[in-house]
């Protein structure tokens, strides 16, 4: 039945599809192939997310039954179960470690500057020159592809691009401790980007059954083979990272929809939100253990979220102008940065990084040195304040010791009773850095030279440090670097205004200056670097637990976007670009609309197969061109050549390792006429690995001479269109179904039939829904009774006619 059900395929493809040229014929009147577009140079493939409906997966999918199905969908869930658990408890691993090197560091720090500055700043400095080294160690010897953020790698991947070594189990690995290293040194980045990072290898390891390399696989979970399936356990794990890094499980499922997915579905959202929860209940668990205190210095820090709820209440019409300010300085700086960091990786990687992974080494251990310099000697050069009167009535200690979780930090001060503001978020971890600047009860804390310099400084560390060989986020950095100017600037609404009556209890003066302008600052730097929207409107809100800034926060990230947008792309596409990462954007560029498919592929030259063919051509095929997909053509009997498929070049060489399909006939067979040797999922590529390759496979003198037939192999339905369609419809069509190949072809010379909306309405037991039927049954209700009248009006007319 199944050989029947292709054969008539292959004959409907033979009378839709036009006629193409021999492979040595380099017309453009015949088929042409549009791929995605790769990078010989970088190592980049793509990946195939359309199913390949051949006969080995027909075969497959006819003896599956609804046990199976089912079986299927709850393996699915059952692993997202392990997505958000795994990711959670990596997320708990990494700031638990992050959080008890810092706090060892400080308070050692401390403990010695009590007798020597000098002495406190070198084991300062040692001990950060130790974590970034161990960091950039682990990721130039171990796992390269662990450094940066790994957030455009994973978005090239959702988007159909396969770069190899991203999803490694060694690149897990090297992304964790590479954090640890890296944020617990004290270097200007985060490790939020890294997290995401972090989900998505382990989403992809479940997915495949571990490592094989490691022996730390299992053959069990093995059912989620195909690009196709890897794809929507990835953007869990995506979804986990950021519900981790931020304890915000919408603002993961949102990122993972706005800015790494190209293909979106009910289901996915589904098994996504799931597992963005299990991470929520992960850490929320994980951090209700360690309020006892057996997780050492962790419990004051770790997760980004600062509960603000105390913050501003309202806000007046006249505070709009300086907040859409906000957003206009965030979309400038931004886009700034943007373009600084991208000028900084390109001569890294043009220059610097070609001298070998030492000099990576050396340039990191720099870096911390000159980021250890400055967050411990700028305080020194600051003057110490009083501790203010109104610090005793609102419960805060005034001063603490440095790294102690808390503001007014006494470094470097004559008496006890000083601080030093500069300190307070230089000298401090990150997250504990923007607690101070969001808090909601220290109005003067800081001066506005302290936060000009802190701001024109760590903008400078943030722009040399991203890009070196660690992993690397920006998503704090941003945060810091807004929240700094948003409080300059309420500290300026403050005094423009003249609202100075604190007593009186107006609700835009401390809490304001504190709190809502520093929030919106972050929220501006985040939308006009990043370019998120919606994800990050609901991140903010989710991590600072106040719903009543949610118009304000939306105001300045439309703001800063559209001023950004003016100027360059978003970072992450700015970093794809550099690492010759080929995204397919959601809009086709303008100048495609000018443009139409045969004009796309009139570069290429269409190596196309015959149905059968002997396995000497194919092996000569493959050496000589880098092709990852061929047209597949047979002849009529009246000697006309026609398409009647695709054929995969990974589904080539496991038919040539095997060997179990040559034959000694150049005719072709019938497919029913022997049993299907291969499972569908044999053709499968290792998820990023190149797979087989023609060099590894050895070929006698007598399997050169012998024959193997493709029909059953090939994709007898691919995605055609018409050569004259419009390069833009044709951008969306791929884009949008996640394609690999497209045939453009001359238009057919015939329709066979035309497909509408009833049509696809059909229940399982192959019946027309009962709308379908009730609709059709009207329509021809009414087109019977209005024949009737025209029969009975019929005679009447010949009378008059007559």
């Amino acid at each position: 039945m199944l050989s029947n059900h292709l054969q008539n395929g292959i004959e409907s493809d033979n009378l839709l599809w036009s006629r193409v040229p021999d492979s040595d014929d380099a017309s453009t009147d015949g088929v042409g192939l549009l791929s995605s577009p790769r990078d010989g140079g970088g190592g980049v493939d793509s990946l195939d997310y359309e199913v390949i409906e051949n006969y080995a997966y027909r075969e497959e999918q006819a003896h599956r039954g609804k046990l199976y199905v089912g079986y299927y969908v709850a393996v699915k869930w059952f692993f997202s179960l392990l997505i958000g658990i795994g990711t959670g408890l990596a997320a708990v691993f990494i700031n638990l470690s992050v959080e008890n090197f810092a706090g060892w560091k400080f308070a050692l720090t401390f403990a010695i500057i009590q007798k020597s500055y000098f002495a406190g700043f070198i084991v300062y400095l040692v001990i950060n020159l130790v974590l970034v080294f161990s960091s950039a160690y682990i990721i130039t010897q171990f796992a390269p592809a662990a450094a940066g953020s790994g957030i455009p790698e994973i978005k090239g991947y959702l988007n159909g691009i396969d770069i190899p070594g991203t999803l490694l189990f060694r690149t897990l690995i090297g992304k964790i401790f590479g954090s640890i290293g890296s944020v617990g040194g004290g270097l200007a980045l985060g490790k939020e980007g890294p997290l995401v990072h972090t989900g998505a290898c382990i989403a992809s390891l479940l997915g495949q059954g571990g490592s094989t390399k490691y022996h730390l696989n299992s053959r069990w979970p093995q059912l989620f083979k195909s690009d196709r399936d890897r794809r929507d356990l990835v953007t869990c794990g995506c979804a986990a990272g950021v519900a981790a890094a931020f304890r915000a499980p919408v603002g993961g499922v949102l990122f993972a929809l706005e800015e790494v997915t190209s293909w979106w579905r009910s289901q996915l959202m589904w098994r996504v939100f799931f597992t963005s929860a299990i991470v929520a209940v992960v850490v929320r668990t994980a951090m209700g253990w360690c309020k006892s205190g057996i997780c050492g210095h962790f419990g004051g820090g770790g997760f980004i979220i600062w509960d603000v709820s105390d913050g501003q209440d309202d806000y007046y019409f006249k505070e709009l102008l300086p907040m859409a300010v906000i957003g206009v300085i965030g979309g400038l700086l931004g886009a700034l940065f943007n373009q600084l960091t991208y000028y900084m990786t390109s001569w890294r990687r043009n220059y610097l990084h070609k001298k070998g992974n030492r000099v990576k080494i050396y340039e990191a251990c720099i870096i911390s040195c000159v980021t250890s310099a400055i967050s411990f000697g700028l305080p020194l050069l600051r003057k110490c304040s009083p501790c203010p009167e109104t610090v005793t009535d609102s419960g805060i200690e005034c001063p603490r010791p440095p790294g102690m979780y808390g503001n007014y930090v006494n470094f470097y001060c004559k008496t006890d009773n000083e601080y030093n503001d500069l300190a307070t978020i230089f000298f401090n971890t990150q997250d504990d850095a923007i607690r101070n600047l969001f808090s909601a009860k220290t109005m003067r804390e800081f001066s506005a030279q302290s936060l000009l310099t802190f701001l024109a400084m760590f903008y400078t560390l943030a722009v040399v440090t991203f890009g070196t060989a660690v992993p690397a986020g920006q998503f704090v950095p941003g945060i810091m670097i807004g929240s700094t100017y948003g409080r300059l600037v309420g500290m300026f609404v403050v005094r423009f205004y003249k609202k100075l009556n604190i007593e009186e209890g107006t609700p835009l003066i401390q809490k304001s200056l504190n709190l809502s302008y520093a929030l919106l600052g972050a929220a501006s730097f985040l939308g006009g670097s990043m370019r998120m929207t919606v994800s990050l409107c609901v991140i903010m809100v989710e991590i600072t637990n106040n719903l009543k800034l949610l118009p304000l926060i939306m105001l300045v990230l439309l703001v800063s976007k559209a001023v950004g947008d003016a100027f360059n792309e978003g970072l992450y596409e700015v970093q794809a670009r550099l690492k010759g990462i080929p995204l397919l954007e959601s809009r086709p560029k303008y100048h495609m609309r000018q443009m139409i498919a045969k004009e796309a592929c009139q570069s290429q030259k269409v190596i196309s197969l015959p149905r059968v063919i002997r396995v000497a051509d194919v092996a000569s095929i493959l050496r000589s061109n880098k092709h990852n997909g061929f047209p597949v053509i047979d002849h009529t009997r009246s000697g006309e050549t026609l398409v009647i498929g695709l054929v995969l070049r990974s589904h080539l060489l496991v038919l040539l390792q095997s060997k179990v399909d040559f034959q000694h006939s150049p005719l072709p067979c019938d497919p029913s006429a022997r049993p299907i040797r291969h499972r569908f999922s044999e053709f499968a590529k290792p998820v990023s690995s190149k797979g087989l390759c023609i060099e590894d496979i050895h070929l006698t003198s007598d399997d050169l001479e012998m024959y193997i037939d493709l029909a059953p192999f090939l994709n007898p339905s691919p995605y055609v269109v018409p050569e004259d369609m419009s390069l833009t419809k044709v951008y969306n069509l791929f884009r949008q179904l996640g394609l690999r190949h497209l045939f453009v072809v001359p238009r057919p010379s015939r329709v066979i039939g035309l497909i509408t909306r009833k049509d696809l309405l059909i229940e399982e037991n192959g019946e027309s829904s009962a709308v379908e039927l009730q609709q059709s049954t009207s329509v021809r209700g009414r087109y019977s009774e209005t024949a009737t009248r025209a029969d009975a009006a019929r005679p009447l007319l010949d009378d008059l006619l007559g």
